[in-house]
């Protein structure tokens, strides 16, 4: 049985343990009408599967944010299979220095939401995303703001169906990371 908890930092080594892969099967072509005067398709289109692996990066660390950032308005929340870690999510509010909040208090960001990949399609995504919307909803928070990419195809269809609004489609959000540069950024609204 998995169990669900809100967490705060001392949890942030084993929070740091649950992989946080995509595996990509197909991304979300942008095919501009009349150079995006006349609008835009999203297409999905298949591609050689790979997996793209978010925790290869230490800067990326969660035992980092409490340096990087003040996480005094944030929520920690994670589920266990037993003792196990298996998923986790974040959310951050009111914090200056988070260029998502865009300077707004009544704005949340999701962070961070990872399910390790023998517990993904179980339900245990969508019971974190509860605690972090609910959450937001109790500290009067009126939106949530999601980040995602064009070739995560999961967390497009997720959030879609969570009821969010893609809002925003950058093509160059990630330019000057090379690695990344073919990426296109989707930036979701979700009311709460």
């Amino acid at each position: 049985m998995i169990i669900y908890k809100q967490v705060d930092k001392t949890y942030f080594k084993q929070y740091d343990s649950i992989p946080m892969r995509v595996n990509v099967t197909s991304y979300y072509m942008i095919k501009k009408l009349n150079r995006g005067l006349g609008g835009f398709m999203l297409v999905e289109t298949p591609v050689e599967p790979y997996v793209k692996d978010f925790c290869l990066c230490e800067d990326e660390s969660v035992t980092r944010w409490d340096k990087q950032f003040d996480i005094s308005n944030w929520a920690f929340f994670m589920a266990f299979d037993g003792e196990y870690p298996v998923g986790a999510a974040t959310v951050a509010s009111r914090t200056e220095e988070i260029n998502m909040l865009a300077g707004r208090n009544d704005l949340t960001v999701l962070w961070d939401i990872r399910v390790d990949d023998h517990y993904k399609r179980q339900g245990v995504g969508q019971s974190l995303f509860d605690m972090a919307t609910n959450w937001s909803r109790e500290h009067n928070l009126v939106q949530m703001k999601i980040e995602c990419q064009n070739n995560n195809v999961p967390a497009i269809k997720f959030y879609h169906k969570q009821g969010a609004i893609l809002s925003m489609v950058d093509e160059y959000a990630y330019y000057n990371e090379p690695e990344f540069r073919h990426e296109t950024q989707f930036i979701w609204y979700l009311d709460l």
